[in-house]
């Protein structure tokens, strides 16, 4: 409480941040929309076997995961759930997307960084999973099945954080990184 007659006299720093927007598509039509400020997950929930997704940037194949499921992060959610999964750590300022294979079933599969301007579509490519599941932020979930498409672009809402106190992105990662060993 002490800090907020900083706000009043303009002694805060506005931290602007990129949001993803979600849309899941049946054929042709758009069946679930959500934004995002932290990760879209696509997983196969509780049952314990391997799903398979087909990521493409800009209608080009950019890779095929199989495994445990995938994140897609911007660089906010970078030091989440996909820094946990073996994604980039992303500096808040970096315009792109980070997609993360969650436990991949192949020595190939590796974590990827796209352009904040790409559009990238997920499909649900599994042969013996009809359904998988999308979660937006932990909060939003949509079933997902088979031959559906999830596309994320970059939002056009920007998320503002007030940040009151003087230490920056890589000060708060390093304390989170100490804190940790």
């Amino acid at each position: 409480l002490d800090k907020l007659a900083r706000l009043a006299n303009d002694d805060f720093t506005l931290d602007k941040r990129m949001m993803l927007d979600v849309t899941v598509h049946r054929d042709r039509d758009i069946i679930f929309h959500d934004i995002c400020l932290n990760d879209v997950v696509i997983t196969k929930g509780a049952v314990a076997r391997i799903v398979h997704l087909a990521v493409q940037c800009d209608n080009v194949q950019a890779m095929e995961c199989s495994g445990d499921g995938v994140i897609i992060s911007t660089p906010t959610g970078s030091t989440a759930y996909s820094m946990s999964a073996g994604g980039p750590v992303t500096d808040p300022r970096v315009k792109c997307f980070c997609v993360t294979p969650i436990c991949p079933h192949s020595l190939a599969a590796r974590p990827m960084i796209f352009p904040d301007d790409a559009a990238l579509e997920i499909r649900n490519i599994c042969q013996r999973e009809k359904m998988l599941y999308l979660t937006v932020d932990g909060r939003t979930n949509c079933e997902l099945y088979r031959g559906e498409v999830v596309r994320i672009t970059r939002s056009p809402l920007q998320t503002r954080l007030v940040r009151l106190k003087t230490c920056g992105f890589y000060d708060r990662l390093r304390v989170k990184m100490s804190e940790h060993n």
